[in-house]
């Protein structure tokens, strides 16, 4: 196991975490503990020791889990992050109701790194006005928290204004060799680095759809490569690559998976791959884009949209549903981020699209987007849409 220091307190951290949004479940959803503590346990013994988790993963219960599963000694092993439910605080006094709540259930008297959970613009907004920096320096003086950091999921705007708030240690961001220009993009740990504070990485596989399926003409390029390796070491060997990266979650929770990402953080070294593997690498990010259904890049050049589509994640969406073919998720997601349920937001569906056009003036990649998102309703939406918001509610929302 590789490691690397964490820039403001100096604390050597395995490059590879575990995120506990994905374990094991049984056929009812619910989560197969004695499978995942076995999972989260060997990779503590191989040297993994940040452990990530959430108020709102497996419906409330990834907490309640971690706190049994990091008993008999395995607490004092690794560092602990979870994260403040952004979208669901309403109040200066709520914040704290939910950290006690969250101690006690981790059965920890202090998390080692705390998140503001999930931000955009929208979001910091609200939580600057409740006071959340008050909230952040007494939960430090107090020692129930030790390191501050937020997660991201908005504009490259949005991630400067956010950096720039607050005397953050940490952040977390969603990267991959898809997202350079989605959400922080490659921007994002780049200035985050510069302000000292590290970087973890969230989705480095897009939730697994730069894996599987992959594509056959992707298969293809990857098969030139002088050294093989599978689609899943190219992607987090890209990552890993970059300096500035600090943890990568994987998002592993299959053994075999487990064992391979073990593998590849022995040997991930920054700075180690050639300029002719980049290349490699580059070539299958616009092959996967000349696959996607919207040859969207993320920019976000099109927001704000006049009827309030949120025309990025509505595109995300889309592309990600015909990459994988998995509908379920796709509905679901589609009802968490257009439809405003992660951020507690109004909803921003492809049908409010009322065809002004605007949008198409400022796209750099000269998008159809108006046509796009008639294609995005129609996949996308229809007379279940109620039923996958509720899905969605009970996901990202119970706890």
């Amino acid at each position: 196991m590789l490691y690397r220091k964490m820039p403001k307190n100096g604390e050597e951290l395995s490059i590879l975490g575990f995120g506990c949004m994905r374990l094991p479940v049984k056929e009812d959803g619910t989560i197969d503990e004695d499978r995942a503590r076995k999972q989260v346990r060997y990779a503590i013994d191989q040297g993994v020791n940040y452990i990530d988790t959430a108020w709102p993963y497996h419906t409330g219960e990834s907490e309640l889990f971690l706190g049994r599963a990091l008993a008999e000694g395995y607490r004092k092993k690794v560092k602990l992050a979870t994260k403040l439910p952004s979208w669901m605080v309403k109040s200066r006094e709520e914040m704290d109701r939910f950290l006690d709540t969250q101690l006690e259930k981790l059965n920890t008297d202090h998390i080692d790194y705390y998140l503001v959970h999930g931000l955009v613009g929208v979001l910091w907004e609200k939580m600057e006005k409740l006071n959340v920096l008050d909230f952040l320096d007494k939960a430090k003086a107090e020692g129930r928290i030790i390191n501050a950091g937020f997660s991201f999921h908005g504009s490259g705007e949005d991630f400067r204004w956010i950096a720039d708030a607050y005397a953050w240690d940490f952040c977390q961001i969603q990267y991959n060799f898809l997202d350079g220009k989605n959400q922080a993009g490659t921007e994002g740990p780049e200035y985050a680095a510069s302000k000292g504070l590290g970087v973890i990485i969230m989705e480095p596989l897009r939730g697994g759809k730069l894996t599987n399926p992959v594509p056959l003409k992707v298969r293809e390029i990857w098969s030139e490569a002088s050294v093989k390796r599978t689609p899943a070491e190219w992607a987090l060997r890209w990552i890993w690559d970059r300096p500035e990266v600090t943890v990568v979650l994987s998002g592993m929770n299959e053994e075999a998976h487990i064992e391979e990402n073990l593998k590849i953080a022995g040997v991930a070294h920054p700075n180690s791959l050639t300029e002719t593997e980049l290349e490699l690498v580059g070539r299958v990010e616009k092959k996967y884009r000349e696959l996607m259904k919207t040859g969207c890049t993320g920019c976000r050049y099109c927001i704000p949209c006049p009827a309030g589509v949120d025309i990025p994640f509505c595109f995300e969406i889309y592309d990600n549903l015909h990459l994988s073919g998995n509908e379920k998720e796709a509905k679901v997601m589609y009802a968490a981020k257009p439809g405003g349920i992660i951020r507690g937001d109004i909803p921003g569906y492809a049908s409010l699209c009322v065809q002004c056009g605007q949008c198409m003036e400022k796209c750099p990649q000269h998008l159809k987007i108006p046509d796009l998102l008639g294609a995005v309703a129609e996949e996308l939406e229809g007379p279940d849409l109620e039923m996958w918001e509720e899905k969605a509610r009970q996901m990202f929302r119970k706890g």
